[in-house]
């Protein structure tokens, strides 16, 4: 695979990176590198070798899931900086762009 200006230029702005002209150099060095090792392993006969699914070789062990009652709604609620009789409450994170003010 060629690394060309073009691929670059189309990598940055997917992700909405920029550079100057030096930094796009050195990038595109660096994934011609990384594709160029990725390349070398086609080199290596993988015919008998099976598909690594577990890092271990215990599968899928799980607890059973017994529901149970851990905390109770006020216990759980008593040291929140904020909070009502049913919920915590956090300041507003997201701002409706129709009220904002800021402009």
């Amino acid at each position: 695979m060629e690394v060309n200006d073009a691929l670059v230029e189309n990598l940055c702005k997917l992700a909405c990176l920029e550079f100057d002209a030096a930094g796009k150099q050195e990038i595109k060095k660096d994934l011609q590198k990384m594709i160029g090792f990725v390349e070398k392993l086609n080199e290596l006969d993988l015919h008998d070798v099976k598909p690594l699914l577990y890092m271990g070789e215990e599968m899928n062990v799980m607890r059973e899931d017994i529901p149970e009652v851990t905390l109770s709604r006020e216990d759980a609620l008593k040291n929140a900086p904020m909070a009502d009789e049913q919920y915590f409450k956090v300041p507003q994170v997201v701002k409706n762009p129709a009220t904002s003010t800021e402009g």
